[in-house]
């Protein structure tokens, strides 16, 4: 059985003028247009108030938004992309911190993109695929991480090899000294 298909204005306007006219049920006449009880209701209600006009479809949008950003902080975040027209959110985010003001990056760049300062140069192109050695051994990679949130000055030493993304080594050596290093290494080898 094939559906109906109908406008929604044509639907509503339909609908409004049957319930209106009280030839059948309301329950039953939802029913038949497909729609729920309190839907039909507000539908009436609104023809009812408004006659056509109250019936057509209206914005989803929100009429306020409590956490929107400020104004001036929106300004303050245009004001330093313009000093500034190579820098994107994150690095704004910290100048705005050491002014006291707390964005998160992503907020930053959607009032970026809003005010139309992020052009399309600016942007990355997406990864298109993870690169990755054919053999185990072949590569590794090699870092210390940073030191943030770590008690000490160096962060740990990480091995990783290229081709299983197997952490090899992760370890605290707690300097950058090529002893310390060669100590980690080998036993890796090993």
């Amino acid at each position: 059985m094939p559906r109906k298909t109908m406008d929604v204005h044509e639907q509503r306007v339909r609908f409004a003028l049957a319930a209106d006219g009280q030839e059948k049920r309301f329950s039953q006449l939802c029913k038949e247009f497909g729609i729920s009880r309190p839907t039909g209701y507000e539908w009436r209600e609104r023809f009812e108030r408004d006659g056509l006009a109250g019936i057509v479809e209206h914005s989803r949008r929100p009429q306020h938004s409590p956490r929107q950003t400020e104004p001036q902080l929106v300004e303050r975040v245009m004001q330093l992309r313009q000093r500034y027209p190579d820098w994107g959110a994150r690095k704004l985010r910290v100048v705005l911190e050491r002014e006291g003001v707390y964005l998160g990056y992503s907020t930053i760049h959607r009032i970026l993109l809003r005010q139309n300062l992020v052009h399309e140069g600016d942007r990355r192109d997406v990864a298109t695929g993870r690169f990755e050695r054919a053999h185990p051994n072949e590569l590794w990679q090699m870092d210390f991480k940073g030191a943030k949130q770590w008690d000490q000055t160096v962060g740990p030493l990480s091995v990783l090899d290229d081709h299983s993304r197997y952490v090899l080594v992760l370890q605290a050596v707690g300097s950058t000294r090529g002893e310390l290093v060669r100590e980690q290494l080998e036993s890796a080898f090993g």
